[in-house]
Formats: structure tokens, sequence, C-alpha cells
């Protein structure tokens, strides 16, 4: 590493967040599988492009199909999942986007990781908290099933702990209410923030 040295470039994060005409922001969905954080990131993504934002969504199954392909699931490997993830959320804040994840991320640690890769307020922690019944009820993809059966190993809330956001600048209680008032409380809570 002695020799690798950091290379600054003429044009810089200020320049291109002025270009887009917007604040440039991490917005982390965290929460159980089956809380809505894709749904959620993706209903909220649509809202930003139609107010001309420009977004960019990092959604955790999808990176798993490329970028972290190559990492199971027990702790170590969703540590560094979240690490590539963070990452990769950096280099586009610097290019001035808003960038929307959806990941589980368990782990308080590699939360706070993250939110100390970007700048002071460029990182918004949504936290999607929906009881782990309903999640277990909702089960869109069969795996609360096969973890219950024990087909599948580390899975969150059932054999591998969550730890739930202690003060996110964003709360969202996901038990019932429709997509576009939840997206609604989202907006609202940003433009309070002063992220937008």
């Amino acid at each position: 590493m002695s020799n690798i040295v950091w290379h600054d470039h003429a044009v810089g994060k200020e320049r291109r967040a002025e270009q887009k005409g917007q604040k440039p922001l991490v917005i982390w969905f965290t929460g159980l599988s089956g809380a809505g954080k894709s749904t959620l990131a993706g209903a909220l993504e649509q809202a930003l492009a139609a107010a001309g934002k420009h977004t960019y969504l990092l959604d955790g199954d999808n990176v798993r199909h490329g970028l972290c392909g190559d990492l199971g699931f027990d702790d170590a490997a969703r540590q560094e999942n979240i690490r590539r993830v963070g990452e990769v959320a950096k280099l586009m804040v610097d290019a001035g986007l808003i960038v929307l994840t959806a990941f589980i991320s368990p782990f308080r640690a590699e939360r706070d990781l993250v939110r100390n890769l970007v700048g002071e307020g460029e990182f918004v922690e949504v936290f999607v908290d929906a009881p782990l019944s309903l999640c277990e009820e909702r089960d869109p993809k069969g795996l609360y099933k096969k973890a219950r059966a024990g087909e599948i190993r580390n899975f969150t809330g059932i054999d591998s702990a969550y730890e739930a956001p202690e003060s996110p600048e964003i709360h969202l209680l996901n038990a019932g209410k429709p997509v576009e008032a939840l997206v609604d409380e989202l907006l609202t809570a940003l433009r309070q923030g002063n992220y937008m």
C-alpha cells in the first residue's frame, strides 16, 4: 500500500453536486428481511427522480449478483458486503448523487462505518421498523420458512442477530401503512432535516 497515492481531481464533489442542483447524500434503509426496505427505497427513488433529483439505488440482492457475488452470509461476509457497498456509496456521493441503499445491514458497527466514510450530514439512516411476526407473515421470498426449517443458516432475526438503530435520522413504522404515506413521511423528514 505504500506505493499507492490518492489522486485529487480538478472537478470535485461540490462542483458535481452544483451541476446537479442537489446535496449528495446516502439514504441507508435498514431493517429485517420483509420489512419493506427495497419497496420503500424504490418508491422514494421514483419520487426523487420525478422531482428532478439524480439518484442511484443499491439493493442488497442486486449487489449479490456482481460486486458481492463471492460472499456468503456469515457475520464476516455480511460485514464485508456492507463495507464494499459503503465504499461504492462513498464514490457515488463524490459524484454528486443521492444514493439510496436497501440492506438488512444487521450490525450497528457496519452502518457506522459507512456513516464515517461520507461527510457530516451526508448519511441518513432510515430504520424500517416492522415486527418480526409481520415480516415472517409477509415472507416475500420464502426465506423465513426456510430458516425456520433449518435450510438457511445465519438468517437475521432467526439465528443471527439484528441490532436495531439506536438513534436513526428517520424511524419508519411499517406495519400496514400504504407505501405512498410512508414515502410522504420520508420526504417530509428529509426536508425537515435539511437534507433536500
